[in-house]
């Protein structure tokens, strides 16, 4: 426990670069799912083809060699990026990926008639999408949502294998210099568990105000 206790604040800045690699990847990836996923419902093939083999290539491939890709191949053709920015863009395009699928589902999961009722009324295409499909929409890629957040967290251990200090790499440095394996792991297992437990907590608050909204207002 002493010993825990002296490496505490190495351990905090793990967390810490856990929780911003976790942030920033998050909202790259809602952006990179909802662009990718309404583009897979375009009529037009030059937007539709693009996102679709997005979508299949970072679903396709795992994870790690991703980043490795990221890291270690990209300098080799003149482009060279930190290592934080390289587990942003990483996990951030390999969840949104997953999150991609879950938006096209949902979107088509919208029952034809509330989107025909819409054109009755007069609304443009991205009209109906913004007012009328999408917030039907949303109610259904929430829970999804919640678990491929959850995912991209427990994804962020990854970065330790690209140099960034994250919490697992504090974990790790702490079981080399320590020999505590058990200390260690048994540490951030419930730093990673209650963060899940975070997550999952608030999306289920966010789906419950969504329900509250839906059945206080209507669709068309």
């Amino acid at each position: 426990m002493a010993l825990l206790i002296k490496a505490a604040p190495d351990l905090l800045s793990g967390l810490l670069v856990t929780l911003l690699i976790g942030a920033g990847a998050a909202v790259l990836a809602t952006a990179a799912a909802f662009v990718a996923g309404l583009a897979s419902h375009a009529r037009s093939r030059a937007v539709r083809v693009p996102a679709r083999i997005y979508i299949e290539v970072f679903r396709g491939t795992s994870a790690l060699v991703q980043l490795y890709f990221l890291f270690y191949v990209l300098p080799l053709l003149g482009v060279l990026l930190p290592a934080w920015a390289v587990g942003i863009l990483g996990l951030g395009l390999c969840i949104g990926a997953y999150g991609a699928v879950v938006v096209t589902a949902a979107v088509g999961a919208v029952p034809p008639g509330q989107k025909e009722a819409a054109a009755a009324l007069g609304l443009r295409p991205m009209q109906a999408m913004r007012l009328v499909v999408l917030p039907q929409a949303l109610r259904v890629m929430l829970p999804q949502f919640g678990n491929l957040s959850v995912e991209l967290l427990k994804a962020t251990a990854l970065v330790s294998l690209i140099t960034l200090h994250d919490l697992t790499f504090e974990a790790q440095m702490f079981n080399q210099e320590t020999l505590h394996t058990a200390e260690a792991f048994l540490t951030i297992l419930v730093v990673y568990y209650l963060l899940a437990q975070g997550i999952m907590r608030g999306f289920g608050v966010l789906q419950a105000r969504f329900d509250v909204g839906a059945r206080g207002g209507h669709v068309l």
